[in-house]
């Protein structure tokens, strides 16, 4: 599985900076930790990336969210954030945050397990990932390729 985690760190490969560069299309959203926070999530994501004419990346990139969102419902409490960055590069930054300071634990599951898919199907799709701490928790984020 191919990631970088900012405490691990990978030597060839940096991950991006937290949500907040200059000359970039940004858009973040708090959550409550409540069940309706994926549902809104997907929503307000499809929705940002259909403005900004990535409605190539759009199906990939609610999915992924939806998992990373539904994992932090699942392990932690308290506030979900998630962060959308559209920079000069190639790439489409996504990051959802969370107050549980543990890092996540991608593992392999078994053909009957009701879960543990959600970061394997991140790293598989895609380009990095990753994780880093922050004061008052964690974010997982990952990047997609932009079109064109």
């Amino acid at each position: 599985m191919v990631g970088v985690s900012d405490t691990a760190g990978a030597p060839e490969s940096t991950p991006p900076a937290p949500c907040a560069a200059a000359g970039e299309s940004r858009v973040e959203w708090t959550f409550p930790d409540e069940p309706d926070a994926v549902r809104a999530a997907r929503s307000l994501v499809r929705t940002t990336l259909n403005e900004w004419g990535l409605n190539a990346i759009s199906d990939l990139a609610v999915l992924l969210v939806s998992e990373l969102v539904t994992n932090a419902l699942r392990y932690a409490t308290g506030p979900i954030g998630v962060c959308l960055r559209r920079g000069r590069g190639d790439a489409l930054v996504v990051e959802v945050s969370d107050p549980l300071p543990e890092l996540p634990l991608a593992r392999d599951a078994h053909p009957d397990d009701e879960g543990g898919r959600g970061l394997q199907l991140v790293a598989r799709t895609s380009r990095r990932w990753g994780t880093r701490r922050g004061a008052s928790g964690k974010t997982v984020w990952f990047e997609l390729v932009l079109p064109g």
